[in-house]
């Protein structure tokens, strides 16, 4: 199993110490570094940077949202990245939500499944440099009637091939997921419940296409934070997290629509997950945050001593984990850098690296 590190948001006053972080997870031989967006800083610009001053780390969207750029820019993107890492740039794609896709980028939020095949599609042959052409419920190229003729890529991407993730949640966007990508990009995954919510989902999009698992990457992010074993310790450093966890399970997407919040359902957090929703979109963070169980935070971070964590780490690649991304937590700098050096202790001690 490898591991990657997400960056997050560009942007949130830490800047200076994000491009520390990356550079020390290349450092220490981390596979991958990832960067998000939503409605603030671009993970593209992100990545350009991290990757101008790295050497042999891969660098991935995690995730360019598909409202955001038509595919044909995304392919552009993503062959022109590709060329200036030096073959280092990883692909992640990903619906955003209903909020952000309709009230940012004016898009609406319908049919996502036919949207991101439809879009995978045209990014995967633009990619091969064939003359784009493309006729689909949601995207037409080029444009019928009208001046617009066939073309192609012009930039030559540094590998024939660059690998697509897809981020996915729900049942049937993970099994969709399986079949068209190359891996899947998972939050709030826990170990525990990894073949139920998300493993066999996967498996099953394979299988329509007549392959097995084997080469596909299953990427989930979890937070780390290191401390005691105790519980207490382990108690203290979950509750770090629970603006965090409150913000998506209550807070992300409308009362209808928030994937985070049905998958905590799903992971058998029914009542708690109704509970934090009401009390977020009642206007009451606090009183969300405190109503999250610190099992379910236990369950979907990494909390604790290098044995804890190495434990942790063991349980995730019996799940399936191929890519394991830490997102290391910490008030200072050396705190970050401390939990990022702790990752790679802990995946040595668990005889995984």
């Amino acid at each position: 199993m490898q591991l990657g590190i997400n960056l997050g948001y560009w942007g949130a006053g830490m800047d200076a110490d994000n491009l520390a972080v990356a550079k020390e997870a290349d450092r220490l031989g981390y596979a991958v570094c990832w960067a998000a967006e939503a409605y603030g800083s671009d993970a593209a610009t992100v990545l350009s940077w991290v990757a101008a001053q790295t050497e042999r780390i891969d660098i991935g969207s995690a995730i360019f949202q598909i409202p955001a750029r038509q595919p044909a820019m995304t392919a552009m993107t993503a062959a022109t990245l590709d060329s200036l890492s030096g073959g280092r740039f990883r692909l992640g794609l990903g619906v955003s939500g209903p909020q952000v896709s309709e009230g940012w980028y004016g898009v609406k939020f319908d049919k996502p499944l036919a949207r991101t095949r439809e879009y995978v599609e045209i990014v995967r042959k633009a990619m091969t440099r064939e003359r784009l052409s493309y006729e689909g419920a949601h995207w037409t190229l080029p444009l019928p009637d009208g001046p617009g003729k066939p073309l192609k890529l012009t930039v030559h991407p540094q590998r024939e091939h660059i690998p697509l993730y897809v981020a996915a949640i729900g049942p049937k966007n993970l099994e969709q997921t399986g079949e068209i990508a190359d891996g899947a990009l998972l939050i709030f995954p826990a170990a525990e419940h990894l073949e139920e919510t998300a493993v066999r989902h996967l498996r099953a999009g394979r299988e329509k296409t007549g392959r097995t698992m084997e080469g596909f990457d299953i990427v989930p992010t979890l937070p780390l934070a290191v401390g005691g074993d105790k519980d207490a310790d382990v108690n203290a450093l979950a509750d770090m997290f629970r603006p965090y966890t409150a913000l998506y399970v209550g807070g992300m997407g409308s009362r209808k629509q928030n994937f985070y919040n049905q998958l905590a359902r799903r992971m058998g957090y029914e009542k708690e997950a109704a509970e934090i929703q009401d009390k977020y979109l009642a206007g009451d963070k606090e009183g969300a945050a405190a109503a999250i169980p610190t099992r379910l935070i236990d369950s979907t971070t990494l909390l604790g001593s290098v044995e804890r964590i190495a434990d942790r780490m063991r349980a995730y690649a019996d799940a399936g984990v191929t890519t394991l991304t830490l997102a290391p937590a910490g008030f200072t700098l050396d705190e970050r850098i401390t939990a990022l050096r702790v990752g790679t202790e802990a995946l040595e001690h668990a005889g995984l690296a």
